[in-house]
């Protein structure tokens, strides 16, 4: 390790071990244009002027901006569009049959973990929106999570460039989505229906424990387990499983595996797993 790195190496080393993030030498240059990023905000030009400020005994709120500067945050709406069709066509009229006809209301309850800035959160509420104009009684609830308060902010505004709507289908679009009325600004939101169904909150997956109810029917965790190691994988998985009702399912990333880790879920196929019954 050259001088020059080796405070950029213990930025990353913060970074894994607060976040699970793996960063190994080949991700430095990209961790080294974020954090000088960072720094230019803060009138700074050398990198180890910068650790003292991240490494101070009071450097919880500028650790917090360096973790919304390192993490990750691509997302689209109906991304990785099957998942969307299996839950609409599968897990959905799985849930009120378990619900059974004596049932005059269900209410399911999604958590999409590492939301990002909120596109699939609204997806869902979209998928679930329609569900619930198709089914009398059905309702549902969304939680969004993310470490990054930035993107949190983002997605509670559900303000999004009109650019970002082209996933959408057109009748969807014209149910849920509100257009700018300052044309110029060529922005639209999600209609305030949908919004009331979605709260956020801040988690943090390398956390003990986690603040949260521990019975959500679905469970969306896609796109994150590629930035953990197997153990990382191992411990974050074991944590969300305890949140998901047995029976209830998690959608994962296409590119991710779960081979070889040791949790109660079944494979159904596409990145969908059902929580063992006990």
């Amino acid at each position: 390790m050259t001088r020059a790195t080796a405070p950029l190496q213990r930025i990353a080393e913060l970074v894994t071990r607060e976040l699970g993030i793996m960063l190994p030498d080949t991700k430095l240059p990209v961790l080294q244009g974020r954090v000088e990023r960072r720094m230019r905000e803060l009138g700074l030009t050398d990198v180890s002027d910068y650790n003292k400020r991240l490494f101070d005994a009071n450097a919880a709120h500028e650790r917090l901006r360096l973790f919304d500067a390192v993490t990750t945050n691509k997302t689209d709406f109906f991304r990785e569009p099957s998942h969307f069709a299996r839950l609409r066509e599968s897990v959905l009229p799985e849930l009120r049959a378990r619900a059974g006809r004596r049932a005059h209301a269900m209410e399911c309850k999604v958590w999409c973990a590492g939301c990002s800035t909120g596109q699939e959160v609204y997806t869902l509420a979209m998928v679930l929106a329609e569900e619930a104009q198709a089914h009398s009684g059905f309702t549902y609830a969304i939680l969004g999570t993310d470490v990054s308060t930035r993107v949190l902010d983002e997605a509670r505004s559900a303000t999004y460039d009109e650019t970002l709507i082209e996933p959408v289908a057109p009748e969807l679009r014209h149910k849920y989505l509100l257009r700018s009325k300052q044309r110029d600004q060529k922005l639209i939101r999600i209609v305030a229906p949908l919004r009331e169904r979605v709260r956020f909150a801040r988690l943090n997956f390398m956390d003990d424990h986690y603040a949260l109810p521990r019975d959500f029917d679905v469970v969306f965790f896609r796109n994150v387990l590629i930035y953990f190691d197997r153990p990382t994988q191992q411990r974050v998985l074991t944590r969300i499983c305890q949140h998901l009702r047995p029976g209830g399912h998690l959608f994962v990333g296409h590119s991710e595996s779960l081979n070889a880790l040791d949790l109660p879920l079944t494979a159904c196929g596409d990145s969908l797993f059902q929580k063992h019954e006990s």
